[in-house]
Order: structure tokens, then sequence, then C-alpha cells
């Protein structure tokens, strides 16, 4: 089922499928320059045993006209998604901690894969700002294939499968959309969320694949900041695409935590987990990167 939800005007795009309600809703939200199309792969493996919303974020799919900040993007989705688990990868994966810390009554999970809380030091997000504006010029200037050309050949997507890659998807996007994206929504402007971290109760599981060494460090280093309800896991031999590179895993990953967390009398925090991998939150590649906090972590 296809249908629209929001508030003032304004709404997302989104398709509910899979089991009925009671089985527990579950959201799914791609990333920059994808669609709900992108979880495809992963909620083929889902849709028997839970009630799945994929959406489609501001500025991309079927909200291609939407235009709202960060902070806004993550209420609205909120405003979709209701009472659920919420699943995001990179930049959805920022919105749903976003809602998860702004709104914790709608948010029973939360599963990160591949996701930043932001950048900490305000000098690397302006340099972050400054080349996500390169970009949106580039997607301005020579129109969206070209661009998804320049960026699915990036070293971030280097053990991304072409055949897996979405392009046909991603190229349904607006130029206007993405640009818009970018500059609303990419890193550059969030407010970091590093120093609210902590008061993250709800059971949260850290996914990344082992190959993703950049945003696999970030999920051990959030891991560490969130606490007792936090779990990491790394795919192994997946890159930062893992819920495209290796959807049967993910899957896999998703069923067990769901059903750990998502029936009846599971409504406190994970205690259960095996302890989360130490980090390092000092460590200079990851929080001050800037434009290097890069791919679909815009």
């Amino acid at each position: 089922m296809t249908d629209h939800a929001g508030a003032g005007g304004l709404r997302l795009h989104h398709v509910t499928e899979g089991a009925p309600e009671p089985s527990g809703r579950v959201v799914l939200v791609h990333g920059f320059t994808q669609t709900q199309t992108a979880w495809e792969p992963v909620a083929a493996r889902l849709r028997a045993r839970w009630r799945l919303l994929r959406v489609d974020l501001p500025g991309h799919g079927g909200s291609a006209g939407v235009r709202v900040g960060f902070e806004e993007a993550a209420a609205l989705l909120g405003e979709t998604g209701g009472r659920a688990a919420y699943v995001g990868y990179s930049l959805g994966g920022r919105l749903c901690l976003r809602l998860a810390l702004d709104r914790p009554e709608l948010v029973r999970a939360l599963v990160l894969l591949g996701a930043s809380p932001g950048i900490a030091d305000p000098a690397a997000r302006a340099e972050r700002r400054a080349a996500d504006e390169a970009l949106a010029a580039g997607i301005e200037r020579d129109g969206v294939a070209a661009f998804l050309d320049r960026w699915l050949a990036g070293p971030l997507f280097a053990t991304l499968p072409r055949d897996r890659a979405g392009r046909e998807d991603r190229l349904a996007n607006t130029p206007e959309g993405l640009v818009a994206a970018l500059r609303l929504l990419g890193a550059g402007v969030q407010a970091p969320l590093w120093d609210r971290l902590a008061g993250l109760h709800c059971p949260t599981l850290l996914v990344a694949g082992a190959l993703d060494a950049k945003f696999a460090a970030l999920a051990a280093e959030m891991a560490t900041a969130i606490g007792p309800a936090a779990h990491l896991e790394l795919v192994p031999g997946a890159g930062h695409a893992v819920h495209l590179e290796r959807p049967a895993e993910v899957a896999a990953l998703l069923d067990g935590f769901l059903t750990a967390h998502l029936t009846a009398g599971s409504e406190a925090p994970h205690q259960g987990a095996a302890p989360p991998r130490p980090g390092n939150r000092d460590r200079a590649a990851p929080r001050g990167s800037g434009a290097a906090d890069g791919g679909e972590g815009h």
C-alpha cells in the first residue's frame, strides 16, 4: 500500500507492506540518492514476519518536493512512521537517531547502519558544508546521471557490486531534490548529536561493514557513548552500503534484533547483548574529518 503522511501541507511518500500490524511495525529509511526501493533486498526477507513501512526522505523519490531542515525532517519521519522500530542507513540513520533523541516515545528500537551522529568540530562542519555545496553545484551543472557516475565510483563504494548499486532507482531522483537534500540535510548543517548519545535508552543496534573502516570505528565509538543499550555488529566482507552488499546477513541481524525487542515485555533497554567494543571518541578521523565523513553519510 502506497500512502503519504505529514502535517502543515508537508508529506512523506511511503509504502506499507508485510505482516499485519500486531507483528510489530518497522520503518526502513534509506540513504542519500536512494529511495525506499533500495530496501527491497532486505524487505523481501522480512515482510513475511514484520509490518514494514518504507519511507522516501525529503528530496528523494516520491518526497522529492519536500523541503525541510534536518530537525524538521526527523520530526516528519516520526509523524509518518509512528511508534515503531526505526532502521536507518547513513543519512537515514542520522535522521532516525535524531528522532530517537527528540521523540523517544516513538522509537521502540533503533538500528543504525553506516551512520554518524554528525561532525563535532565546527571547522570540520564548515568544510563539510563547502564540500556539499560543491556537490550540489555539480548536480545543478551536470545532472543526476553524471553525478551518480562519479558518486558510485568513489572509494566508499569500492566493494559495492555494480548490479547491486540500484543506479536505475537513484536516477528516479530529481536534481532539485538531491540538491535540496545536500543543502538542508547534510552533515555540515546538522547539529552534532555526540553529547546526547548517553541519553539514548532504547535498544540500539549499530551495524557497519567490516571493510568500512571509517564507519566501523564510528559505530564502536557510538556504542561506547550510548552504553548498555547499544550492541555493535560488523558484517564480514561488506563495505559502506552493507544492506545492498549483504542483504541476507543484514536481514538476519534485523530479524533477530526485532524478535528480541518487539515482543511483549521487551520495552526495556537491551541488557543481554554483548558489550560494545571500546572506541575512542577523540580519534581525529571519525569526529573531525569534515568532507571525508562522506558517502551516504550526507
